[in-house]
């Protein structure tokens, strides 16, 4: 068994990042609920990558696998999305008539959040050719480590049920099921620290 490189994600090489985030999403049932035409979807999602994982780039603590085949945007305790960029762009670009319920979504999912300091995971993607070779995992148990040395919990929404096998693999425990009018479910999950 090979392993596979992982390397740090910096302001220099984030738009790599984020554009293999942007591919992993292109079917993703949250996103895709969110932005269900394909021009809107590329045309807001990179900033929407941006302002929820971006300062992941400043902390040194996003990821990327292999020349980009997937990356991972973690936010180390304390540090958080870009939230009112975030709202401003969502407010901008989604639908009207869509717009209550994807709020309602994005509130229950803060609600979820530990009260105590602990390592997020907005994003993790690998690009569709590439998945299925263990680039996720990689990526999952590389930013482990440090939650594991500094006894930290992780926590993370799965937007996609087939993700759920993997974050449970690595630790990772579903805490309740959102679910608002037509949007699919949003499982938020919490990782323990696991010692030795």
């Amino acid at each position: 068994m090979t392993t596979i490189p992982i390397e740090s994600a910096t302001e220099s090489n984030q738009e790599q990042a984020i554009a293999v985030i942007v591919l992993a999403f292109a079917a993703d049932p949250v996103t895709r609920w969110a932005y269900p035409d394909p021009h809107q979807y590329l045309s807001y999602f990179p900033d929407l990558v941006s302002s929820f994982g971006g300062n992941a780039f400043e902390h040194g603590t996003g990821y990327y696998a292999d020349g980009f085949s997937g990356a991972a945007l973690w936010l180390p305790p304390n540090v958080h999305p870009r939230e009112d960029e975030m709202m401003a762009l969502l407010q901008r670009t989604i639908p009207e008539r869509n717009q209550e319920e994807v709020f309602s979504v994005l509130e229950q999912m803060g609600g979820h959040h530990p009260t105590e300091p602990h390592w997020y995971l907005p994003l993790i993607g690998v690009d569709p050719i590439q998945q299925g070779k263990g680039y996720g995992s990689a990526l999952m148990e590389h930013a482990l480590i440090a939650c594991d040395r500094e006894k930290k919990l992780a926590y993370l929404e799965s937007t996609n049920p087939r993700n759920i096998s993997l974050y449970q693999r690595h630790g990772f425990e579903i805490l309740s099921t959102i679910q608002v009018g037509s949007s699919p479910p949003v499982f938020p999950m919490l990782r323990k620290p696991r010692s030795g």
